[in-house]
């Protein structure tokens, strides 16, 4: 049936809309109104193109499958001047104003000879013609000739583009009927054009695989559970993770996929911020206002980063955090007295009245400003970190003893020269790859050892990569072009000789293990927290293992016992004795089946410190009473089956050590059973729980950095609410370490055997040891 919209296909002309302009005598005008019917003709071509990208995935109407928009161009200006509809089954073509009544009369009703409405019709199954139009001219003026078909113009498929993209000439193949011959259109922007097709090539390949839908919206208050951890978690990080990487791209994708609103870094540091720190703050002064009595803990005085941590010890063996000193540098002793003592009134209300403070443990930097505090205040018990003092005693390792001077002279003298020397180095890092599979330089200190530095940790790290690179070492020195080095040159064939020489690597072995038997110790201080009355067998403990390692290596034992001796004095406090013979963790069985105090185990003058500590803790005139009860307790102890209660062990199932199963029993014990002991069990009770080691939580670098640019008062105040309440999460697990530490561990474990590590040393030697070539 023939229709209105129906026009010939035979026809080789094609019948087009007028634009109707105004007539004017003005040009100008002319050109103004042309223009604005080629724009309202391109968004009309505009809108029929999204409508029909649209109905192809599905969403819109059947017949746009088999209907393409197409622009026609005046043949005088180049400007379009109607919109058409194409149909892709027999190439007619129609007004593009009613695409639903097109479609009626030319494809329901028989019109379009390829066309069949039938289901099963394979015609009506074909799948639809690439969807693609030329860029529009419209900004061009260039006038193209009458001859030029309008078909040219017609919409052409993408996938003519040349592979190459941008080296294809100018003109392009354009899509053309099968009855029609093959054209080619030359663009209107010459090869300029070619860019921008092809990025409209990859705008329409994005458009047929669409992203993936997000994840169903979550409900208000599950929205603000899942904020509230993430906020939580960022906290936590203590500056691991940045609060503006909520602002990075891929995250915000992620919060979109999984249902959540996107955050703001300022809500992070601001209204959830304060939210989480009144909360844990609130919390932390509930715990310190139920506790009868504290200890004030201060960690980082000599730190390099000058962040102090202020923590409060509780007896039911909590910590929680108090604040954070932003020293900068180092500080006199005299401020960080001020701020201990501060702090102390400060947990105690304010008032002057400091009694609930029992004591103070801190890192040293100067135990003068510790004494003072306690000489002018009786009740407290001021002690040293065990940690530091274990930390400085392998610095009185390098400085006292002359095998740790000797070794670290020698391996500064080789690492100096495979260092250095280009032949030495070249050969030693060729032995590196194939014993470690990577090469790279020996670590060394910025001075030679002989030099007293501070800080002897580049010189622990250079003989660890000595130690490790001992079969690399071996094999340079054998080596011909090492020969041929050392014929000129004497330092050459005395790092040879010294390589050679099986005492050098006892030494070092030697040196490197008592270092690190003394870090193993205090690596175990760190986590297990030990209290006051555990001093004293801690030294013990380490005096038997160093006795151990001086029958391994042939060591005098003298020269180290008196390094050990100095520092132990250094690090000694009365209190030590004294929650030593109170806690009944350490009484021990006599004879008649009683449970007594050790007393055995001291020395006289470490018996003296027992009741010179006892009667200063008390009054004047309770003094007396106190001894009476000490005399009472050293003589009938502690009922036996109340002792063994307090002293049962158990395994801990992550450590597999023996461990104490309830350690606050010998407190709660003084309370209890021992009521008897009014003066002597009220001392015991504060010092048994009193800690030995000032470990506070681990900052991140990157906080440290953030605080350190942050110098304003609203930079410090979020700096010290984000690590109230980082810290506070921590000490609840229990959690002292940081990231960065778990990075450099996760790390370390899934590298491969050859990099650089003191582990495994033992086996290293043995192989040089077993492999080394007795002479040159």
């Amino acid at each position: 049936m023939a229709t209105a919209n129906t026009v010939d296909t035979t026809s080789a002309a094609v019948t087009t809309v007028s634009l109707a302009i105004p007539s004017s005598s003005s040009a100008a005008a002319a050109a103004a109104a042309e223009d604005a019917a080629s724009k309202a003709v391109l968004k009309r071509y505009d809108g029929l193109v999204t409508v029909r990208a649209k109905a192809i995935k599905g969403k819109g109407a059947w017949y746009w499958a088999h209907l393409e928009p197409m622009l026609v161009h005046s043949p005088d200006s180049g400007l379009p001047k109607a919109v058409k509809l194409r149909c892709s089954l027999c190439d007619a073509v129609f007004s593009a104003s009613n695409p639903s009544r097109t479609a009626s009369e030319h494809l329901k009703r028989g019109t379009c000879p390829n066309f069949n409405s039938s289901p099963n019709s394979a015609a009506h199954l074909l799948p639809p013609k690439p969807l693609s139009a030329l860029p529009s001219p419209s900004h061009h003026h260039r006038k193209r000739s009458s001859a030029t078909p309008i078909t040219s113009y017609q919409v052409t498929p993408l996938s003519v583009i040349d592979p190459s993209r941008l080296c294809s000439p100018t003109d392009v193949v354009v899509y053309s009927s099968p009855q029609q011959p093959q054209q080619h259109l030359v663009l209107s922007g010459g090869k300029e054009d070619l860019g921008p097709l092809a990025m409209l090539e990859d705008s329409v390949k994005k458009l047929k695989s669409p992203k993936a839908s997000p994840g169903p919206a979550l409900g208000k208050a599950q929205a603000e559970s899942a904020l509230g951890l993430l906020s939580d978690w960022l906290y936590e990080s203590c500056g691991a993770v940045s609060f503006s990487s909520v602002d990075h791209p891929k995250f915000r994708d992620f919060l979109h996929q999984v249902g959540l609103p996107p955050v703001s870094p300022r809500d992070i540091a601001g209204p959830r911020l304060d939210s989480r720190y009144a909360e844990a703050a609130s919390e932390s002064d509930a715990r310190v206002r139920d506790a009868l009595f504290f200890q004030v803990s201060a960690d980082g005085w000599r730190s390099a980063d000058g962040v102090v941590n202020v923590t409060v010890n509780l007896p039911n063996e909590t910590t929680v955090f108090r604040r954070a000193v932003f020293a900068g540098a180092r500080v006199p002793s005299k401020y960080a007295e001020e701020v201990l003592w501060d702090t102390a009134v400060e947990v105690c209300g304010g008032d002057g009245n400091a009694h609930r403070c029992v004591g103070i443990v801190s890192d040293r930097f100067k135990s003068k400003a510790l004494r003072d505090l306690e000489s002018r205040n009786h009740w407290m018990v001021n002690l040293p970190c065990q940690l530091q003092g274990f930390n400085s005693l392998i610095k009185d390792f390098f400085r006292e003893l002359q095998l740790f001077r000797a070794v670290s002279a020698d391996c500064f003298k080789l690492a100096d020269l495979f260092n250095n020397k280009t032949q030495a180095r070249n050969t030693f890092q060729k032995y590196q790859l194939q014993e470690l599979d990577h090469a790279c330089l020996l670590r060394t200190p910025p001075t030679p050892p002989e030099a007293v530095v501070p800080d002897f940790s580049p010189v622990l790290a250079m003989m660890d990569d000595v130690l490790g690179s001992a079969g690399a070492l071996q094999m340079s020195v054998v080596d011909e072009s090492y020969k041929l080095a050392c014929v000129d040159d004497p330092v050459a064939a005395e790092v040879a000789e010294m390589v050679r020489d099986v005492g050098f690597w006892t030494n070092l072995e030697a040196a490197h293990s008592l270092v690190k038997l003394v870090k193993a110790m205090a690596q175990e201080m760190e986590v297990e927290r030990p209290l006051v009355g555990q001093c004293l067998p801690l030294w013990g403990e380490l005096r038997s293992k160093v006795k151990s390692w001086c029958v391994k290596f042939s060591v005098p034992e003298a020269p180290v016992e008196k390094v050990i001796e100095v520092r132990f004095k250094k690090n000694y406090h009365p209190a030590w004795s004294a929650a030593y013979i109170l806690d009944p963790l350490y009484l021990l069985r006599d004879s008649s089946g009683k449970y007594l105090p050790p007393f055995k185990c001291l020395t006289p003058e470490q018996e003296k410190d027992v009741d010179r500590l006892i009667t200063r803790l008390v009054s004047r005139e309770e003094a007396h009473i106190a001894l009476m009860e000490l005399m009472k307790w050293r003589s009938e102890g502690l009922d036996p089956l109340y002792a063994q209660a307090v002293q049962v062990k158990q395994r801990d199932p992550v450590t597999g050590k023996m461990r104490i199963a309830n350690p606050p029993s010998s407190r709660l014990v003084w309370e209890t059973c021992l009521s008897e002991f009014k003066l002597l069990g009220k001392v015991a009770v504060r010092l048994l729980f009193l800690h030995a080691t000032a470990c506070g939580f681990r900052c991140n670098w990157s906080l440290l950095k953030w605080v350190s640019g942050a110098r304003s008062r609203v930079g410090m105040e979020r700096a010290q609410k984000v690590m109230l309440v980082a810290a506070h999460a921590r000490l609840e697990r229990r959690e002292f370490s940081c990231e960065e530490e778990k990075d450099v561990e996760l790390f370390a474990s899934s590298s491969s055997n050859g990099g650089r590590s003191g582990g495994g040393d033992d086996d290293a030697l043995n192989e040089v040891f077993m492999d080394a070539t007795p002479s040159v």
